[in-house]
């Protein structure tokens, strides 16, 4: 990420106001929280993860052990367990 400078692009009045409080230092101003992307959105990983965790509790219904599936997708048994009990509906 690259930066730009202050004085390009933020009227004087308000420079003046951040160098009170940081003069001379980065500043990193973060976006909006109507402009933030949600984790995983921008790169495939949610939606990976989703299918992923699908398949898992296809697989576990179809009769294979935690043991198996915790083998099989490199993850822990609890971790194995965590999917499957979350992917439960909710009563």
């Amino acid at each position: 990420m690259g930066y730009i400078r202050a004085e390009e692009v933020l009227p004087t009045e308000v420079l003046a106001l951040v160098q009170e409080f940081v003069d001379g230092q980065m500043l990193y101003v973060p976006k909006k929280d109507s402009k933030r992307n949600s984790w995983g959105s921008v790169s495939g990983t949610k939606e990976h993860l989703k299918c992923r965790n699908a398949e898992i509790c296809a697989d576990f219904q179809n009769g294979a052990s935690i043991q198996i599936l915790a083998a099989k997708y490199f993850l822990s048994e609890k971790s194995i367990q965590r999917i499957i009990r979350d992917s439960k509906p909710s009563k």
